[in-house]
């Protein structure tokens, strides 16, 4: 089984993507750090029930030590929106063996940290994941998770509603049994439904 550990909000500049999260819920965001290994930087946002969000953008002013870069980043273009969901696994090795007889490139593990922070996260050789980036980025934690550290500023995630034209086939690969996780046919797009002081907000 797969559970949903955060979701990712993209943008040409970092400030461009915490901007776009401010803006939407009405919150501000909290400082990250670097992925030293892909060239990024991130912000975050503490939600409810151990979620979180992250603004993620290149870090014009690192090397990364692997290309292409994770969450198919070094393709973005447009609008900050959210590109990516993540889900976590407790053995990351046996999800990708039982994901690998199926008809999907969920990638292979790469080490990461991010100050005290350290986990492995599968990212294909392309970068982009399955099912035009709504496939999940399936990682582990391999010690403390970031959640607990963050500042709870009353967002709550209702929904995480995944759109594709394959929605329906994208919901029966994946182990996931979550009533926040919703899959409805569309263009490719992720679309989140938080409960903020400010009253229900949607966020895209």
């Amino acid at each position: 089984m797969i559970t949903l550990d955060h979701f990712a909000v993209a943008a040409p500049t970092l400030a461009a993507a915490s901007a776009h999260v401010e803006a939407a819920l009405g919150v501000e965001m909290q400082p990250g750090g670097a992925h030293q290994v892909f060239g990024t930087h991130n912000r975050l946002l503490g939600l409810a029930d151990g979620l979180y969000l992250e603004a993620i953008a290149i870090d014009p002013e690192a090397t990364p030590e692997r290309s292409p870069r994770w969450f198919d980043l070094d393709r973005f273009t447009g609008a900050a929106r959210i590109s990516n969901w993540i889900c976590r696994s407790d053995d990351l090795a046996a999800t990708l063996a039982t994901l690998a007889a199926l008809p999907v490139d969920a990638g292979t593990p790469v080490a990461l940290t991010r100050g005290d922070l350290r986990w492995q996260m599968a990212v294909p050789a392309s970068g982009a994941l399955p099912y035009d980036n709504c496939f999940p980025a399936l990682m582990q934690w391999q010690g403390p998770h970031p959640a607990p550290r963050l500042t709870q500023q009353g967002c709550t995630l209702r929904r995480l509603v995944i759109s594709h034209p394959d929605a329906p086939a994208l919901r029966d690969l994946l182990p996931l049994t979550d009533p926040k996780v919703v899959f409805e046919p569309g263009p490719p797009a992720i679309l989140a439904e938080i409960d903020t002081p400010h009253g229900l907000r949607q966020l895209s």
